[in-house]
C-alpha cells in the first residue's frame, strides 16, 4: 500500500510539471521526498530540505499542489512538510500547511494559468511606466564588475515574472550604474511585451504617494493600482529606514505581485541583510529570488563607457585624457558623465580645445574624492608660490634664474607625481620638448645629491602637496 500511494505522489508530480516551467519544477519540486501517506487522517507528509523551500513552496504553489493531490489521490488532502532543522544532528520539524487547500480554488488556479489571455484581461488603463529612453542596455556597457547583473537583468527582462530571478535585488555603491541597469530592464520588458504594465518609481516617491493617499483616505485606491502592475522597479529602498507604514504596505503589495508572479525589481545602496528596517519575514521574500551586486567600475570600463559616450556624442577626445579621466574619477559612472558635460561646456563657451590641462581643470572642480591626485596646475601653483613667479615666467624663454629654477622643479615634479609622459609634461608646461623635460629632471637629481639645502627646500614643496589634498 505504502508503494501505491508513492506512485499517487509520482504521479502528482507529472502533473505539477505539465503546470510549471522545467526551472521551476527542478528547483522547488525535484527536491521532495515522499515520506508517507496516512489514509484514515487523508495527510501527506513529504520532506524538504530546508524552511525556505518549505516557505517558497507555501508562498507560490500551494494552490497548484492542492489541485495536484487531488487528481491523485482523489481526496482533499492535508499537506505536512518535514523541514531539516540541524544538519549535524539529523534534527526534523514537521509543520503543517496554512491548511487545506480550497479546490474550487485551486482548480480556478490552474485554469487561469493555462487559461488564453482575452481582450477583457487587458482591461486596465495604461499608464506612463516612467523610464528613462535612453538608459537601456545599448548604452550599459559591460565590464567584469557589471558582467552577471547585466546578464540577469537581460534574462529578466525577456522573460519577466517567469524565472527564478524574482525578485532581482541589485545593490552597489553610488554611481555604479544600478539606475541604468534597473530601467533597462524596464525598457526592454516594455519592449517586448507591450501589453506588460511596466513601472519604475524611486522609493522616496512611493513614499510621498503614501502618504498622500493617507491623507485623503484613498489607501485602498493606492495598493490597488499598484497591485495591477506586471513588472515593478523600485528604486533606492534603503531610504524606507525610518518609513515603518510605508514598509508595511509595500511588503503587502509585494506579497500579491510574488504570489501572482509578477516581476519585482529592487534596488539599494546596500544588500538586504544591512536593511535594518527589514523584518525576517521581508528578508526571506527579498532574497528567495536573486541578489546581485554591482560593483564600481575599474579603469579600463570606465574608459569604454567614455569612449562609447564619446561616439554618441559626437566628441573627439585624445586618448590620454580619456585615460587620465577614467583614473581620476572615483570609480562612477556619474562622475563620468558629469566630468565629459563639463568639458563639452567649457569647450563650446571658450572655444578650445578638450586636452589634459581642461581636464585637470575640470576634474579638480567636479570629482571629490580623498587624495585626489595632483595635477600640472597643483604643481605649477605650488612652484610658483614658492618661488615668487607666476605661470606665465615659467613657460617663457627667459633664461633668469629663479624661472628656470621654478620650471625645472616643476617638470621634476611632474615627471615624479604624474603618469603623464615626458612629452605631454613638456606640451603643458611652456610647450617644451621631451628632451628639456628629461634634462631639467636630470639636473634636479644631480643637484639633490649634493646639495642638503635644496632637498630641504624640495620637501618642503612636496609636504605643501600634501596640505592642500
Amino acid at each position: 500500500m505504502q508503494q501505491s500511494h508513492k506512485a499517487l505522489w509520482d504521479n502528482c508530480l507529472n502533473l505539477i510539471r505539465q503546470n510549471v516551467s522545467e526551472p521551476n519544477f527542478k528547483t522547488w519540486f525535484e527536491p521532495i521526498v515522499f515520506e508517507k501517506y496516512d489514509e484514515a487522517q487523508a495527510t501527506l507528509l513529504v520532506r524538504v530540505p530546508s524552511s525556505y523551500v518549505y516557505e517558497y513552496l507555501e508562498a507560490h504553489f500551494v494552490q497548484l499542489m492542492g489541485w495536484a493531490l487531488n487528481q491523485s489521490f482523489h481526496a482533499n488532502v492535508k499537506l505536512t512538510y518535514r523541514l531539516l532543522t540541524d544538519k549535524t544532528n539529523n534534527l526534523t520539524q514537521d509543520v503543517e500547511s496554512d491548511g487545506a487547500v480550497d479546490l474550487a480554488d485551486a482548480s480556478r488556479e490552474v485554469t487561469r494559468a493555462n487559461k488564453v489571455p482575452t481582450v477583457l484581461d487587458a482591461a486596465v488603463p495604461q499608464l506612463n511606466p516612467q523610464l528613462d529612453a535612453h538608459k537601456t542596455f545599448d548604452t550599459f556597457i559591460e565590464g567584469d564588475s557589471n558582467k552577471l547583473p547585466r546578464a540577469l537583468g537581460l534574462s529578466i527582462a525577456e522573460h519577466p515574472g517567469r524565472s527564478n530571478f524574482n525578485p532581482f535585488f541589485v545593490y552597489g555603491p553610488s554611481g555604479c550604474g544600478k539606475t541604468h541597469l534597473i530601467n533597462a530592464i524596464g525598457v526592454q520588458a516594455k519592449r517586448m511585451y507591450p501589453q506588460k504594465r511596466v513601472l519604475y518609481v524611486s522609493a522616496h516617491l512611493f513614499q510621498v504617494q503614501f502618504v498622500d493617499a493617507k491623507l485623503q483616505n484613498k489607501i485602498n485606491d493606492f495598493i490597488n493600482f499598484y497591485q495591477t502592475i506586471d513588472v515593478l522597479i523600485v528604486d533606492d529602498v534603503q531610504e524606507w529606514a525610518s518609513a515603518e507604514k510605508t514598509v508595511a504596505t509595500f511588503f503587502y503589495i509585494f506579497d500579491h505581485l510574488f504570489r501572482l508572479g509578477k516581476q519585482i525589481i529592487l534596488a539599494s545602496d546596500r544588500p538586504p541583510v544591512d536593511l535594518s528596517w527589514l523584518k525576517d519575514r521581508m528578508l526571506t521574500r527579498f532574497s528567495c529570488g536573486v541578489i546581485a551586486e554591482l560593483e564600481k567600475p575599474n579603469v579600463q570600463l570606465c574608459v569604454d563607457i567614455l569612449k562609447s559616450k564619446c561616439r554618441r556624442d559626437g566628441l573627439k577626445i585624445a586618448d590620454e585624457v580619456i585615460q587620465f579621466i577614467a583614473q581620476t574619477a572615483n570609480g562612477s559612472v556619474r562622475d563620468l558623465e558629469g566630468v565629459l558635460n563639463s568639458l563639452m561646456a567649457y569647450s563650446i563657451v571658450y572655444n578650445s580645445n578638450i586636452d589634459m590641462r581642461l581636464a585637470e581643470r575640470v576634474i579638480k572642480r567636479a570629482v571629490k574624492v580623498d587624495n585626489h591626485p595632483l595635477t600640472i596646475d597643483d604643481i605649477l601653483e605650488t612652484v610658483c608660490q614658492h618661488y615668487s613667479v607666476s605661470p606665465q615666467n615659467v613657460f617663457s624663454k627667459s633664461r633668469k634664474r629663479d624661472y628656470v629654477q621654478a620650471r625645472q622643479v616643476s617638470m621634476y615634479l611632474a615627471q615624479k607625481f604624474t603618469k603623464m609622459p615626458t612629452s605631454r609634461i613638456g606640451q603643458l608646461i611652456g610647450g617644451r620638448d621631451h628632451s628639456t623635460v628629461i634634462h631639467s629632471c636630470s639636473a634636479i637629481e644631480q643637484r639633490l645629491k649634493i646639495d642638503k639645502a635644496f632637498v630641504e627646500e624640495l620637501n618642503s614643496i612636496e609636504n605643501s602637496f600634501k596640505l592642500k589634498q
